[in-house]
């Protein structure tokens, strides 16, 4: 694959290398060649879930796997639908398959059709309550793309939007304690916007050239404060959620893994360097899987 076909935060270039034309580029305007996304979709999915106690349900746990790769994608393809103009300024994006017209927007509106349709197939198996708890998020969704053209503070509703599988998960199993729930919530979404504040370094110069707001940009030289606050936020709404549902000190424990690890990633973020901003924003599929654990030992030990 030249380097032209592709944008330049790509992971798994050698797969995509392997799809002919026109299957590569579709697999690229879903990002199957960036999976975190995937991760961060799904972690808070997996949060809710066993934060409920309910145990391990592996069967359920798959299926939210698979719901958040088809999301995932769909919600990336609906963005470039209609940012695609937008991203024809931007260095790092102008390669996408709609923006650089390898793609047409007719084409991109189907493969949306059907990736939504596999993201039906996966509401089909959730209770009546937690179907309509998901289909609660598509406002949300459909509001995203716009936002970086309101506010400063897009990554602020990507964190309601990208973490609307904690309130999915916790009425798959359960529909009583909702303060729980809405605290993992509002964690999740702090969480986000740390995360998505650092991604946003990567575009700074591109978008203030063009006019896109994001949070890294109106942080200006606080970037490392301000993602350490956001992150901040986030630990504190966990703790306050594991101590609502058990009241236990040495539950709180569970997250000191996840604290070092979100610690780490301010004390060594660099945003003065091209690749640094991007590593620490991927080690967050490590930081999902640290919260995951801790919701699991404190909703389901002892039941």
């Amino acid at each position: 694959m030249s380097a032209e076909t592709i944008t330049p935060d790509t992971q798994h270039r050698s797969l995509a290398e392997r799809l002919p034309q026109p299957f590569r580029d579709y697999a690229l305007l879903a990002r199957f060649d960036r999976p975190i996304g995937f991760w961060l979709l799904f972690w808070p999915c997996a949060w809710g879930l066993w934060l409920t106690g309910a145990g391990a349900q592996w069967l359920l746990v798959a299926w939210f796997f698979l719901g958040a790769i088809a999301m995932r994608s769909a919600g990336c393809v609906y963005n470039d639908i209609i940012d695609h103009n937008l991203d024809r300024s931007v260095a790092r994006t102008a390669n996408r398959p709609i923006a650089s017209g390898r793609v047409s927007v007719r084409a991109a509106w189907v493969w949306l059709v059907a990736l939504c349709l596999v993201g039906l197939l996966v509401l089909l198996q959730l209770r009546p309550t937690a179907q309509v708890v998901a289909l609660g998020s598509l406002a949300l969704v459909a509001a995203y793309p716009f936002m970086k053209r309101i506010t400063w503070w897009p990554q602020a509703w990507l964190g309601l939007v990208f973490n609307w599988g904690v309130l999915v998960g916790w009425t798959s199993m359960r529909e009583d304690n909702l303060v729980v729930m809405l605290a993992l919530y509002a964690g999740a979404a702090f969480w986000t916007v740390g995360y998505d504040t650092i991604y946003a370094l990567q575009d700074r110069e591109d978008d203030a050239l063009v006019g896109i707001k994001s949070s890294a940009l109106r942080l200006g030289g606080r970037v490392k404060s301000g993602v350490a606050a956001f992150y901040a936020l986030a630990l504190a709404s966990w703790l306050l959620a594991f101590w609502l549902l058990r009241g236990d000190l040495l539950a709180l424990l569970a997250l000191a893994p996840a604290a070092v690890h979100l610690s780490w990633q301010v004390a060594t973020l660099d945003p003065g360097d091209p690749d640094n901003p991007l590593a620490r924003f991927r080690s967050n599929r490590m930081a999902g899987a640290l919260v995951a654990a801790a919701c699991f030992i404190v909703g389901n030990a002892g039941a």
